[in-house]
């Protein structure tokens, strides 16, 4: 059964990751590549910031700090205990993927990093900003599909390893945020 589910995994990349042409192929770059979402990133800074003051910011950048990391080591630890190769590394299609960037990346991808810390910084920033700005969580969370969707496009990660790294992404946002708030109360922020 894993392996008929593998299989399927497969066949859907492969259906995926042939959609692409050469002109969409800059702008999946450009959302790939994780320096792009910086001036977000200060854009969001700057909404919590406003809304929430220094203390609360400061606290924010070390809660976000700590998520990623936690997202990231856990990732390498699947990524060498299941040993799945990406797409590109892979003997059986390897020579069928339309790999769009320069490299294929590290052998392993399961589960994907960058959909994984998409995911966790979109939805712990959505919630936390919600209540001041309604919709920036839904905005939050396309830019996440977004960041996801393009590790598929490029042809470095299975969607299950996207799946698997968006649902981690956003296991870890949910407990990170219930650090943040435990923390804004402890210490009366």
């Amino acid at each position: 059964m894993l392996e008929e589910l593998l299989q399927h995994d497969k066949n859907l990349f492969l259906f995926l990751n042939h959609l692409g042409s050469s002109t969409w192929d800059g702008f999946w770059l450009f959302i790939t590549n994780k320096f792009s979402a910086i001036p977000l990133y200060i854009v969001l800074a700057f909404l919590f910031y406003r809304s929430f003051g220094l203390k609360r910011t400061l606290l924010l950048f070390v809660v976000i700090a700590l998520m990623i990391t936690a997202t990231d080591q856990v990732a390498n630890l699947f990524k060498y205990g299941f040993k799945r190769l990406r797409p590109c590394h892979d003997e059986e299609i390897g020579a069928l993927v339309r790999l769009v960037k320069n490299s294929c990346g590290g052998q392993y991808g399961y589960f994907s990093a960058h959909a994984s810390n998409s995911f966790a910084v979109a939805l712990f920033l959505g919630q936390l900003l919600k209540e001041k700005y309604k919709n920036i969580v839904y905005l939050l969370l396309f830019w996440a599909l977004l960041v996801a969707y393009s590790r598929i496009y490029i042809g470095v990660h299975y969607p299950l390893d996207v799946i698997t790294g968006a649902l981690i992404g956003l296991i870890f946002s949910w407990l990170f945020i219930k650090l943040y708030i435990f923390a804004t109360q402890k210490f009366s922020l």
